[in-house]
Formats: C-alpha cells, structure tokens, sequence
C-alpha cells in the first residue's frame, strides 16, 4: 500500500520581483524563464513544482546551481513563501499558518542543517546541540543528557565543552546533525550540507547518514548539485533544471531509464557498478536451484557481485530479499546494465 506523503508539493510557483502577482498569470499561460525576464524583468525561480516526500525516507532534491533546489527547500518551513501553490506537511497546508502554529514546525516537526554549520560561536558544543530545546525554554541541564547522546552517537564523546572554532569543518558539521536530532523533529532538512566539506570527510559523513537514517527513519530532505552524492543517499531523486522538475522516482530507475537528454548527460559518466543494486536488474519471479550457484541480496551493489562472480558471465545468482528468495540475477543481464542506452547524436536531435 502506497504511504501518504510527509511532506505534499502542489503546483508551486515562485517568482522574484516588483510584483510576482502581475506576471503570474503570464507564467501559468506558458510564458518561460528567458522570456520573463526579457519582458517584465522577473526571475522565475520554481515553475509547477509537484512533489510526494514520503516519510521516514531520503528524498534528494538535485541540480546544478541555479536550478531552484536551495529555492525549494526553503518552501518547507516557509522561509520562502511562494507566488502560487500549496505545502502540505501531514495533511496540513502550512501557508494557512499564523506565526505561533509556523514557530511550532520550525521548533518541534522540522529541523534544518546547513552548509556553512551556522553554530554559534560563543556557545559550546554541548549548548550548541542543544538550541531547539534552550529556544523552548529548557535549561541546560534538563536537555544536556539528550544532546549528548547524539554528540556520542555522532562520534563527538567528550567534545561537549569544545567551542566551535575548536573543531574541524567535518567536526561542526557533526554538531549540526546532534543539533537536528536533539530537537527530536520527525523532518531534517539538509540544504548542501556536506558540500563545504573535504572529499574524505564528505564520505564520512554522507556514510553517517546512512547509518542514521538505518536507525531513525526521519524523513530527509536532502540538497545537493553532486549526483554521485544523491545516488548513493537518496529513496527518491528529484531533479531539477531552471526551476522545474525534468524528472523524479527512484534513483536505480533515472539511471537506467532517463527521461530527457539532460538527463542522459547526467548519468552519463557516472560508475554504474557502484550506483546500481542487484534489485533493479534481476529477473523477478521464481528461482531454478539447479541454475544457481549462489545467494546474493538485492540490495548488493553490482560493484560486489562483479567481484564475487569474477566476472563470469555465465553464472547465475538467487536473489534474496528480507529473508526470500525473490528473482534471480544473471551475470549476462548485470553486464548490459553497465552500458549506457544508446543515445541519438546531435544531429539526430536537432532533427
């Protein structure tokens, strides 16, 4: 049964400008980003925006900068305010909310971590992880046993009277997501968080996230331009080009099926063998003892099996799945889903 989403996306618009209202009824008719702009000297940020978030899952909203993904996010808990459209979080459409209802999501159903840590700096690391409960009105000693809990479960034991500056960039980083997880909210919004980070430091936090999210099932929101960073964290992909939606599901299914030619370029260079899963190429159905040698899970990455068969096209692997033997995957099949589909050349799209 499918899961109602978290969070509901409808219709969203998002114009910047003198008067978005005036022009509004031009980009409904039709009227394009380029043109807006030319015409009436108004940016189109997000153009018909339609998006389920399901919960307790990692939704990647992705592109390149410029596309509107930063815009979005800031939808959700309505830092931004859109031109036309609704944002239903459980139900609710938080665009009729007051100020005390909108302090209340802010505070207790959506935290949000951000790219340049944004951790106060004369407070410590302790008091830090601790801001949505000091913003309440707790003090430090009754939300104290709380925050550190997550600093530990981050991997901060014993930092708690560490002040910002003292820490790496990877380090504040890790206070953020104690900080999201302290005010114990069901929504963490993630707005590029690992981009300012080194490239070991950012696989060890987008690893960490991983594992909490194992654990937690929070619903995520999670922003970046990297594609290899939404493949690996993402349920469902959302990708974005000059404010509208090219195409969003499953990221195994954009990569073996893209939609659009910008698409196809995006993928286009990515190492499919540590993308893809066993999952999204097997043969579904009953399995033929006698025609495997072996057991595989479907959430394995193609990378593994490639190792384990060592490259054996001939073999054939159960595929199991929570316990159940669900398909079969052949070697044969694995290979011709690491090549790219055929794609017309520039001519052909032009004509």
């Amino acid at each position: 049964m499918t899961k109602e989403p978290k969070i509901a996306i409808r219709n969203l618009y998002k114009i910047f400008g003198s008067d978005p209202q005036s022009v509004l009824p031009m980009v409904l008719d039709g009227m394009g980003k380029t043109e807006l702009m030319e015409k009436h000297r108004h940016v189109l940020g997000l153009s018909d925006i339609n998006v389920d978030i399901p919960p307790g899952e990692t939704t990647v909203i992705m592109g390149l900068p410029g596309s509107g993904k930063s815009t979005l996010i800031r939808h959700l808990n309505r830092l931004i305010d859109p031109t036309s459209g609704e944002v239903l979080v459980n139900g609710e459409n938080i665009l009729d909310y007051d100020e005390k209802r909108l302090r209340q999501l802010r505070q207790h159903e959506m935290s949000m971590v951000f790219q340049k840590f944004a951790l106060l700096p004369h407070r410590t690391v302790l008091q830090n992880a601790g801001m949505a409960p000091a913003v309440a009105g707790q003090s430090e000693r009754a939300y104290a046993e709380e925050a550190r809990k997550w600093l530990n479960r981050v991997g901060l034991e014993g930092q708690e009277q560490q002040y910002p500056h003292q820490l790496s960039g990877g380090m504040q980083q890790r206070v953020g997501i104690a900080r999201a997880l302290t005010s114990n909210s069901d929504i963490m919004l993630m707005d590029e968080a690992f981009s300012a980070l080194d490239p070991l430091i950012r696989t060890d936090m987008q690893d960490l996230l991983i594992d909490l999210q194992a654990e937690l099932h929070k619903t995520i929101v999670f922003i970046t331009h990297d594609l290899d960073e939404a493949l690996k964290l993402a349920n469902h992909l959302v990708i974005l080009k000059d404010g509208y939606v090219v195409q969003q599901g499953e990221p195994q299914d954009i990569l073996l099926n893209p939609s659009d030619p910008y698409i196809e370029d995006f993928v286009s260079d990515i190492n499919r063998a540590r993308v893809l899963r066993v999952r999204s190429v097997m043969a579904k159905g009953e399995v033929d003892d006698a025609a495997v040698v072996g057991e595989i899970d479907a959430n394995d990455m193609l990378e593994s099996v490639i190792a384990l068969s060592k490259g054996d096209t001939g073999l054939n692997y159960a595929v199991v799945e929570d316990g159940a033997r669900v398909g079969t995957l052949h070697i044969k099949d694995l290979v011709r889903a690491l090549v790219p589909a055929d794609r017309p050349d520039e001519g052909e799209r032009v004509a």
